[in-house]
């Protein structure tokens, strides 16, 4: 099985992913935590909308998810990406895996103070462009988002609150 867990940024998604993760026995593929470790070996990194890490990153975390699924592992995938992105990605495994989407939401505002937060109090977002984009782009790019778009079972998710981890759980044994 593969589990995308998609979502705008600031919706809670990495720590969904985690849950879901620890909870059916699997590990979790994180987009930005694979960023975050490339940033890491990489002295003197500056992030910025479309470096060269940062494309590196999006074939890299496809790769690991392709050559999981391919050894016969359930995966938790987890990214901000919209479905321009996942598509490509995700459609040459929809005849290898058991794809589920789970589709994170909260309010821009909520969205907007989580991204703010984390900034400022997680020095590993020093990887990311999070500092570079002015709230009112990312309120835009939050309110434009195009969610995964395959035909596969989904499940949208109010991620405000704690998500119940057994809602999710049960979408995932159906």
């Amino acid at each position: 099985m593969l589990v995308v867990v998609s979502g705008p940024p600031g919706t809670g998604k990495t720590t969904l992913a985690h849950r879901i993760a620890t909870a059916i026995g699997c590990p979790a593929i994180c987009r930005d935590e694979i960023k975050e470790g490339m940033a890491h070996a990489t002295p003197g990194f500056v992030p910025g909308p479309g470096d060269p890490l940062t494309m590196r990153t999006l074939s890299t975390f496809f790769d690991v998810i392709g050559l999981l699924i391919g050894r016969g592992t359930s995966v938790v995938a987890e990214a901000a990406f919209q479905d321009r992105l996942w598509n490509p990605g995700l459609s040459p495994l929809l005849a290898r895996a058991d794809i589920r989407i789970v589709h994170c939401t909260v309010p821009a505002e909520v969205a907007l103070a989580r991204i703010t937060a984390r900034s400022s109090s997680d020095p590993r977002r020093s990887a990311h462009e999070d500092a570079q984009i002015s709230p009112d782009a990312r309120l835009r790019t939050h309110n434009a988002f195009q969610p995964v778009d395959l035909p596969v079972p989904s499940l949208t998710l109010d991620t405000t609150g704690e998500p119940p981890l057994d809602e999710v759980l049960a979408f995932l044994s159906r």
